[in-house]
């Protein structure tokens, strides 16, 4: 005979707290901002996101440490200046773009490869909710990049008297440098997940993401340098564009390596920023409504 025995039966309602929608946006936002940065996995998953964490953080400790030791001798020497805020996107956007093209496709394509995706959409979340806890998942991961170095320069600077001059001028840095921050962030999460909807392979989507990066900053300098085209073929350049926007929100001179973009205007700039975030994050709303997904 066997020993099994019912001890229970019948249907108990959930009587626990019911947090609602937002409550299931941050718990997934939460569990991919994990993913990305490989924590509770294997040691393997944390190099590529964490190195690159740390080489976009390697300038910005150079340029405080020479502030430190060689401060004065810099000050005295008028010809030798350390890169300002808006100047030191220049120096990791390498390390910028290509952490996009690791972050979303690590954190979309999986999702659809493993089926996960349909036990989302079984819970509270819907397409739209799921897509947003997925981009505030990459905007704050990609915002250590985009975003941390420069505030630890503003606060190193600060605490080594070199900072913005009064409490106003702190503030009006700070603020701009987080819009400044947020703006190369969105830009390169939104074309990245844009990419990352089109397939389900991770090594596909961000080969994708820096072939677009890479084609359009090519195709805009050959076309505006050798042949003679129109300066607001800049607007096609996904590296730069971002990047000369940064320029203006801190009012700092044009980007040098994009003679170009001096001849664009700040509203062509911004509407022309605007209108490519909002045909990213159009392909990957029309992508997700399309989606036959199995729940």
């Amino acid at each position: 005979m066997s020993d099994a025995r019912i001890l229970d039966r019948g249907y108990r309602r959930y009587d626990g707290p019911r947090l609602g929608v937002s409550a299931s946006v941050r718990s997934l936002a939460v569990q991919t901002v994990q993913r990305a940065l490989g924590l509770r996995r294997s040691p393997w998953s944390k190099v590529i996101p964490f190195g690159t964490v740390a080489i976009a953080y390697l300038p910005a400790v150079v340029f405080v440490g020479a502030s430190v030791f060689f401060g004065d001798a810099i000050s005295r020497a008028g010809g030798i200046r350390l890169p300002s805020y808006g100047q030191y996107y220049g120096f990791v956007s390498a390390a910028i773009f290509v952490f996009a093209a690791f972050v979303a496709p690590e954190v979309l394509c999986t999702d659809r490869k493993t089926g996960m995706l349909g036990l989302y959409l079984a819970s509270p979340l819907t397409r739209d909710t799921y897509l947003l806890g997925k981009l505030l998942a990459v905007l704050g991961v990609l915002a250590l990049v985009t975003l941390g170095p420069p505030l630890f320069m503003l606060v190193a600077y600060t605490v080594n008297g070199r900072g913005p001059d009064g409490l106003v001028e702190w503030v009006t840095v700070f603020a701009r440098m987080v819009v400044a921050g947020l703006a190369v962030a969105l830009a390169a999460a939104l074309l990245s997940l844009a990419i990352s909807s089109l397939t389900t392979r991770k090594a596909v989507a961000a080969a994708g993401v820096i072939f677009v990066l890479a084609g359009s900053a090519g195709v805009s300098d050959a076309l505006i340098r050798s042949g003679g085209a129109s300066p607001n073929l800049f607007l096609v350049d996904l590296v730069q564009l971002p990047l000369e926007l940064v320029f203006r929100i801190y009012g700092e001179p044009f980007h040098v390596d994009s003679p170009a973009a001096a001849q664009v205007g700040t509203g062509t700039l911004a509407a022309a920023y605007v209108a490519w975030c909002a045909v990213f994050a159009g392909i990957v709303w029309l992508r997700y409504r399309r989606l036959v997904v199995t729940k």
